[in-house]
C-alpha cells in the first residue's frame, strides 16, 4: 500500500511538472504572438511599365492548290511552296527562322440538293511560320514571298528578342513606385515604414497576339508598309510593411 501511494505521489509530480513547462511554453510563445497580431501593417500594390520598340516580328504565310486529283494537288502545292521559301531565304531570312506549321489535303465537293455530294477534285494547303529579325526588311520579305507563289498572309505579331533589360527596368519602375506610395500613406496616417515584411511579383514581357493581315494578289512596285509600334513590358509588385509611429 505505501508503494502505490508513494508511486502516486511521483506520478503527480511528473504531471505537475509537465503542466508548469507548457505553462510557461505557451506564456513565451503568446507575447510574440500578440505582438504580431498588434503590428500595424500595410498591403500595397504597385505596377512599372516600360514601352520598347520591337526588334522581330512572326508572319504565317500559305500556300493552296486545287486540282482534279490529290497527287496533283500535293504537287503543284509543294512546287509552289518551294518557290515561296526559295525567295524566303533569298530575302535573309534563315532557315532556323523557317518552319512548317500547316499541312493538309481536302477532298472539294459540290452538294445540291437531293442529290448526293460530287466530288470535284481536292485541295492542298501549306503553311509556315517565319520569323524576320529586321524589321526594315518586312514588307519586302511579304511582297517577295507573294510574288513567288504565296497565296494568303495569315497573321503578324511583333516581339523582342531578349526582353531582360525591359523587364528588369520595368521592375525598377515598379519598385520605386511601391516605395512611395508606402512612404506616402505611412506618413499621412502619421507613422513611417519600419520594414517589409512580404514581397511578391507578377506579371512579364508577353508575346503579342497576331494581328490578321490581308492577302495580296500580286507584288508592288514599293514594299508594303508594315509599323511595328511598341511594346509594353509590365511588371506587377505586391508587398506588405510594417509600420511604427
Amino acid at each position: 500500500m505505501k508503494t502505490l501511494m508513494r508511486a502516486a505521489a511521483v506520478g503527480a509530480l511528473i504531471l505537475a511538472g509537465s503542466a508548469g513547462a507548457s505553462t510557461a511554453a505557451l506564456a513565451q510563445t503568446a507575447p510574440a504572438a500578440d505582438a504580431a497580431f498588434r503590428a500595424t501593417t500595410l498591403n500595397l500594390s504597385a505596377r512599372g511599365e516600360v514601352r520598347q520598340a520591337p526588334d522581330m516580328a512572326t508572319i504565317t504565310l500559305g500556300v493552296q492548290t486545287e486540282a482534279p486529283t490529290a497527287g496533283e494537288a500535293m504537287k503543284a502545292n509543294a512546287a509552289q511552296m518551294t518557290r515561296v521559301i526559295a525567295s524566303l531565304k533569298k530575302s535573309g531570312i534563315a532557315a532556323k527562322d523557317i518552319q512548317t506549321s500547316g499541312l493538309s489535303l481536302n477532298p472539294q465537293y459540290v452538294y445540291q440538293e437531293n442529290l448526293p455530294p460530287k466530288l470535284t477534285g481536292y485541295q492542298a494547303s501549306n503553311q509556315v511560320t517565319i520569323v524576320v529579325r529586321d524589321l526594315s526588311k518586312l514588307g519586302q520579305v511579304v511582297d517577295a514571298t507573294v510574288a513567288s507563289g504565296a497565296t494568303n498572309v495569315g497573321g503578324i505579331s511583333f516581339g523582342i528578342d531578349n526582353s531582360q533589360a525591359a523587364e528588369d527596368a520595368a521592375r525598377l519602375e515598379a519598385v520605386k513606385a511601391l516605395q512611395a506610395k508606402a512612404n506616402l500613406y505611412a506618413n499621412a496616417l502619421g507613422y513611417r515604414v519600419a520594414r517589409l515584411v512580404t514581397f511578391n511579383e507578377s506579371g512579364g514581357y508577353a508575346p503579342q497576339p497576331p494581328v490578321m493581315m490581308a492577302s495580296f494578289a500580286k507584288a508592288r512596285d514599293e514594299s508594303s508598309p508594315v509599323e511595328g509600334g511598341e511594346l509594353s513590358v509590365t511588371i506587377n509588385v505586391s508587398a506588405t510593411f510594417e509600420l511604427v509611429k
